[in-house]
């Protein structure tokens, strides 16, 4: 089911823009108070407390009044001894049940002439209370018969629930639904308030004596009357908030969307060859901008790579064209003067077509090298006995004519670099030393700021100054004419750099002495 749903949901999913979501995003959390306040009745159930809260004061008012005039007529005075309470409403249309419209009055008996009395003396002041708050007020002696009313003076309102607690003395306060109810307008139906009526109840107690009750009614305004009330406040309230959101929102697209559709052009202008990215806006969020510094990094990487490339492939036609070049013409001098031709001039021609061919195949093979070099990726775990990969590395150059010496030091760490790979890299040094016609080779190794650092140092012919900026360019070399590639240092500072090493030619007095820095081996914990 919950698959279904998501491939409906993919299928028809609209492409929008971030600036898009971000407003609808900011819309819809703006939207979620009214929301609240509507659909789960935080607004109406204001209205009906509000409602309720000025029932409970016209009731102390009037509760007051009655207890006075109760007391006039019997000539007393006084206060009593314990004042009366502050009242909070406490209605909720969530958890109020509402109950079956008020049961009518009926005749009980006859009401107390004291009562009576006291209703006649305050009857003004019920009456202009009931003309300007519009709530139903009623006058109840001590057995809940009506003193003072509209119409129904003389009848007992006892059976009701709330004039039972009253007459108990608790003020007593409930929701109604109203028996003459009719919808005025469609969207009426949505009010739950406009269906009902609060009842409150209030004693009213004399030396501890209930001596009567004020029993008041009305009906709260309704949700949408109540909108149309405070239309003026809530169109300033959506005016603020909607500026609030376009501010946001613009904010977030100087922050978000723009920087990344600014992005988004300049990964097109990479595409076509162009590497000018944009500068980082300042108003861009701190993600945004580390995303720019990224692809900053990146496109100047592949720039990089891109000369590189261009390069090297400029290199290789060079170096390819001149072996095939001799190869070619040996073949078509044989082929056109084979048959003129003396044995020694034939074997001089086969014999550069086979240098050439030679030379061709070292070509192949070290830039197979160089190729596997440039993807080597060295694990961070590797570690290799630097003694004695240099050891193992030494054993095919020992000769008569070449000696090589070794300084060791005490307590060397591993570095972080597999034995095949040292060994290639110091290799293809030693093998440059003897090249370069070197007799005497040093090694010594060191430990420094968590790096292994090894020195080779020959006594050869050395590298002449001109040439130092430029012998770890692929094809580089001085020595074409004795079937030098150019490739060997290019290989050692690729696999170096595979592992986060380096090379490097330091100045000295005589031959060439190469500095290689490498990681210490990573130490496992225990």
């Amino acid at each position: 089911m919950i698959r279904r749903f998501k491939d409906f949901a993919k299928r028809h999913w609209p492409a929008l823009s971030l600036r898009t979501i971000l407003f609808g995003t900011l819309l819809f959390v703006a939207v979620l108070p009214g929301f609240a306040a509507v659909f789960l009745r935080v607004y109406e159930n204001t209205l009906v407390q509000q409602t309720e809260a000025e029932l409970i004061a016209q009731g102390a008012v009037l509760a007051s009044t009655y207890k006075a005039a109760w007391r006039e007529g019997q000539h007393e005075s006084g206060q009593d001894a314990t004042p009366a309470a502050t009242e909070a409403p406490h209605i909720d249309l969530r958890t109020n049940a509402i109950l079956p419209p008020q049961p009518d009055a009926v005749l009980l008996g006859k009401a107390d002439p004291r009562a009576l009395a006291a209703a006649v003396r305050i009857e003004p002041i019920v009456l202009d209370s009931r003309n300007v708050t519009l709530a139903a007020t009623r006058v109840l002696d001590a057995h809940g018969i009506v003193v003072l009313g509209r119409d129904d003076v003389g009848r007992s309102y006892a059976a009701a629930g709330e004039v039972r607690r009253a007459l108990a003395g608790q003020t007593a306060t409930v929701l109604r639904e109203r028996g003459d109810y009719e919808p005025r307008y469609m969207l009426e139906a949505l009010s739950r308030a406009s269906s009902i009526r609060v009842h409150h109840v209030r004693p009213v107690i004399d030396r501890g004596q209930v001596i009567g009750a004020i029993m008041l009614s009305r009906s709260p305004r309704g949700l949408f009357l109540g909108i149309y009330q405070d239309l003026g406040k809530i169109l300033i309230g959506v005016a603020v908030i909607f500026a609030i959101l376009v501010v946001l929102a613009g904010l977030l697209s100087r922050g978000i969307a723009r920087p990344l559709a600014e992005l988004s052009q300049a990964t097109d202008r990479v595409a076509a060859g162009r590497t000018d990215v944009p500068e980082t806006p300042r108003t861009a969020a701190i993600e945004i901008r580390a995303l720019y510094d990224n692809f900053r990094a990146m496109a100047a990487r592949i720039e990089q790579r891109s000369r590189y490339l261009h390069d090297f492939a400029a290199a290789v036609s060079h170096e390819f064209k001149t072996p095939i070049a001799g190869i070619k013409g040996a073949l078509e001098l044989i082929d056109e003067h084979g048959d003129s031709m003396g044995a020694e001039q034939r074997q001089r021609f086969l014999a550069n077509a086979s240098a050439d061919a030679d030379r061709l195949s070292r070509l192949v093979e070290r830039l197979l090298d160089l190729a596997r070099a440039d993807m080597t990726r060295i694990d961070k775990h590797s570690r290799a006995d630097v003694w004695h990969a240099v050891r193992r590395a030494s054993e095919h150059f020992r000769s008569a004519d070449l000696s090589i010496a070794f300084a060791e030091a005490p307590s060397l760490p591993d570095a972080r670099i597999t034995g095949q790979v040292l060994e290639t890299v110091i290799e293809i040094l030693l093998d440059n030393s003897r090249r370069a016609g070197a007799r005497a080779i040093s090694i010594s190794a060191s430990r420094e700021d968590r790096h292994v650092c090894l020195t080779i140092a020959d006594d050869g012919c050395g590298i002449v100054a001109a040439d130092t900026e430029r012998i770890f360019e692929p094809f580089f070399t001085s020595r074409r004419a004795s079937g030098g590639t150019g490739l060997g240092l290019s290989i050692a500072a690729s696999l170096l750099v595979a592992s986060g090493g380096t090379i490097e030619l330091v100045p000295a007095q005589r031959g060439a002495t190469f500095a290689i820095r490498i990681p210490e081996a990573v130490v496992e914990a225990l």
